[in-house]
């Protein structure tokens, strides 16, 4: 019999990366509370004012508007094919009991929410009759829920397997498909509700994205350029004297004209970009980011 557990075991964490069990148990802690905080922000702060800023969560906000369906149930709903199809075209069981994860926590914590707290969910019993304040509580706390479950592996399902699945057959970045596809539920909101509600929506949806990086990246958020040149000591000398940072660079050879170059890599912070701009020489091509 123990035999037989461990073998299961090490099967479900070969399927989960191979990661050791106490680093599973870790990000499992981890989505779960950051789901639990994204439910916090919909239900207390979404909800009331129906602020359907963007993806599966928001598209469900319209339709109960109209039918009564519970928001939860809808998004689990929709989710089941789209995990179908992220199973197979994305990371098999690893992405399947993660996504999952969190899917379940949100779908039924949003019901639940509503089944146990109905005034507080509700417009008259909302924890603020100001919109605006609500559409910003909304983004930061919704944000920082995202932000945690992707940080510990995790994605909260809905357009971001859409959006990965497209990017990886079409190439196009993750930033135009949650662009086109909460800019369409954001439209049906202003459609629903009236424009003024859309653009509390997106609001939320602008300080979710702040919210989400921070809480992914953390305060000091860095960059990393890749410079080709043909004056690799000049561009590194300027930046030791000019930011005090380091970099390494190394021959390629260019695929079209075949010329040898060299191409220099450095980190710096945000706020360094626009230096990093300014003191290259003009000899030196655009970098890659």
């Amino acid at each position: 019999m123990r035999r037989r557990s461990s073998k299961s075991t090490w099967a479900w964490l070969t399927a989960l990366g191979g990661i050791p069990l106490r680093r599973v148990l870790i990000r499992v802690t981890g989505i779960t509370i950051g789901t639990i905080i994204v439910v916090i922000g919909y239900a207390l702060f979404q909800l009331p004012f129906n602020l359907a800023a963007g993806g599966v969560g928001g598209a469900a906000i319209v339709v109960n508007s109209f039918t009564g369906w519970p928001v939860g149930l809808m998004v689990l709903l929709a989710n089941i094919p789209l995990l179908i199809l992220g199973f197979y075209q994305l990371g098999r069981w690893r992405f399947l009991f993660y996504t999952a994860l969190s899917v379940l926590i949100f779908s039924f914590g949003i019901d639940l929410m509503r089944s146990f707290f109905p005034d507080v969910t509700a417009r008259d019993g909302a924890l603020t009759d100001d919109m605006l304040l609500s559409s910003i509580y909304a983004g930061i706390i919704v944000g920082i829920g995202n932000g945690m479950v992707f940080r510990f592996g995790g994605t909260m399902g809905g357009t971001n397997v859409i959006g990965r699945i497209i990017q990886q057959y079409t190439g196009i970045p993750l930033s135009q498909v949650y662009l086109y596809s909460d800019g369409l539920v954001v439209l049906l909101a202003g459609l629903a509700f009236g424009w003024e509600l859309a653009l509390h929506a997106m609001l939320t949806l602008f300080l979710a994205g702040i919210a989400s990086d921070f809480a992914i990246e953390g305060p000091s958020v860095v960059r990393t350029a890749t410079i080709v040149t043909q004056h690799p000591h000049e561009l590194t000398q300027a930046l030791r004297d000019g930011l005090r940072r380091g970099a390494s660079y190394w021959q390629v050879t260019g695929s079209y004209s075949g010329e040898q170059r060299s191409m220099v890599m450095c980190t710096v912070s945000r706020s360094q970009v626009e230096d990093l701009k300014y003191i290259m020489p003009k000899s030196i091509r655009r970098p890659s980011w």
